[in-house]
């Protein structure tokens, strides 16, 4: 298969600092990939250290001014950003699905249309927010933790920029961003949007490149006051272990590797149907994932049946065609990773019911995985326990109850799960006894005002809402 269309090179030659678009101190610069071509379709400047000096000196210096700034004003900045973000939706969803991979009627829906959405929801939340209260003779008040570091993953590219981002700003604070330097291309337009509406000077940084150059020169610096990652657990790690140097706040949104309960008197037609389609979102490349599906075992041969049906039908192709249910892997590396996973699958003993690690039927480029349902999965099979990132479906069958949900948090894990019942009271209960900071009931959508984040490896913080503004707070007590 070829691309039915290629994309002009983007190049983006400057950094965004102190309101200003400046060169790098470094010298070199980092291919975006098309992940449907594999051509390169973008550059950006392989960022340094000083540069990350630059920009820190430059939100620290801004952070008096803009955490002063009456809540209208910072509400006003947040307001015009998400309308030129709506504005561009077409062109980000463009971007992403170039970058990422996403098909681009759901890039649209989704990659551009959260952000504007997101940015909008904070804006609206400045003018509704307690950010004093009264206690006693206490006067208790929410103040900016400082200058935050925002440090992004490739997947959801803008939306992960933007749900730390909208609430850091805010809350008053000023903000240095790396995203991620395999789908960097969203953070520039943001950055275009931030100059237009006029944003003063040092409120928002960018600062590309390299996660163990300019990731670890953010997450070490002393005048960054908090962190926010969004990534694999194995960085995490090491953003949590040089924030500790300093005592900086961390705030972490990690791996997942979620259990979705089907229990014996759910509608199986609807509840494996369903599962298997949120498994293969964003071609797996989505950290909450439902990517362990747990049937009863007297049911177990109905679901596979259902689930082979259902990947079956998911057609693989060029994203920006709009006509495929799924896109590539974002990278090379991502490809590999996944293929190596499935073959692990057979190797272990897993029953592979459709899919396979070799390339998609008439597709000779690009980075797609054939959509793939193993069978037979135990929980302490390597597929059932590591985070794939790829449309690769477990299904675990159980004996009980208690079973389900003692294999469902059999895992470091803790970020999202699901359960599917005919009584919503049954699958409530079962819902609480899942360690984990998400769950679905019967397929319940997502709400961008709810809380996201996990439980154990995956993280600790939440984002989105309320509950993400609160991140980027410190409390303070006047006692009177």
């Amino acid at each position: 298969m070829e691309a039915s269309a290629r994309i002009n090179v983007k190049v983006r030659d400057n950094l965004y600092i102190n309101g200003q678009w400046v060169k790098s101190h470094g010298k070199g610069m980092i291919d975006v990939i098309n992940s449907t071509t594999e051509e390169v379709m973008g550059q950006v400047p392989e960022g340094t250290p000083e540069d990350v000096n630059a920009a820190v000196a430059a939100a620290r210096a801004a952070f008096q001014k803009w955490s002063t700034l009456p809540i209208e004003e910072r509400a006003n900045y947040l307001q015009q950003i998400s309308e030129k973000l709506a504005a561009r939706r077409d062109e980000i969803a463009e971007v992403v699905a170039s970058e990422v991979g996403m098909p681009l009627p759901l890039a649209t829906a989704v990659q551009a249309g959260m952000p504007a959405m997101v940015m909008g929801s904070y804006a609206k939340m400045l003018g509704e927010f307690q950010f004093e209260e009264k206690i006693g003779n206490a006067h208790v008040m929410k103040e900016p933790v400082g200058v935050v570091g925002c440090i992004t993953p490739w997947n959801f590219p803008l939306h992960q920029v933007v749900a730390k981002v909208a609430p850091a700003l805010a809350a008053g604070c000023t903000v240095v961003l790396k995203p991620s330097e395999v789908a960097p291309l969203t953070a520039f337009i943001l950055a275009e949007i931030m100059d237009e509406v006029g944003l003063p000077a040092g409120v928002f940084n960018l600062v590309t490149g390299y996660g163990p150059v300019v990731g670890e020169a953010i997450a070490s610096h002393p005048d960054v006051d908090m962190v926010s990652f969004t990534g694999s657990t194995r960085a995490g790690k090491r953003v949590s272990e040089l924030a500790a140097k300093t005592v900086k706040r961390v705030s972490l949104e990690l791996g997942g590797k979620s259990a979705n309960i089907i229990l014996d008197d759910a509608d199986f037609e609807k509840a494996v149907a369903n599962g298997v389609g949120n498994c293969y979102f964003n071609s797996g490349q989505t950290c909450s994932a439902l990517t362990r599906m747990l049937v009863p075992k007297s049911r177990n041969d109905e679901a596979v049946a259902i689930a082979k049906r259902v990947a079956e039908s998911f057609t693989v192709g060029d994203p920006r065609e709009g006509k495929y249910k799924l896109g590539p892997l974002v990278s090379a590396t991502q490809h590999e990773r996944v293929v190596n996973y499935i073959r692990k699958g057979i190797e272990e003993g897993a029953t592979l019911v459709v899919g396979g690690a070799e390339m998609p039927e008439g597709i000779t480029k690009g980075y797609f995985v054939r959509p793939t349902v193993f069978a037979d999965v135990r929980n302490d099979m390597t597929i059932a326990q590591e985070e794939i990132f790829g449309p690769v479906l477990s299904i675990i069958p159980y004996d009980d109850e208690d079973d389900a949900v003692r294999i469902a948090n059999d895992t470091v894990y803790g970020l999202a799960g699901g359960v599917w019942s005919g009584d919503q009271e049954r699958a409530k209960r079962v819902a609480r006894r899942l360690r984990t900071g998400q769950v679905e009931i019967n397929g319940g959508r997502f709400n961008p005002m709810a809380p996201f984040g996990g439980y154990k490896q995956s993280g600790n913080g939440r984002e989105l809402g309320k509950y993400g503004l609160e991140e980027y707070l410190e409390v303070k007590a006047m006692l009177l």
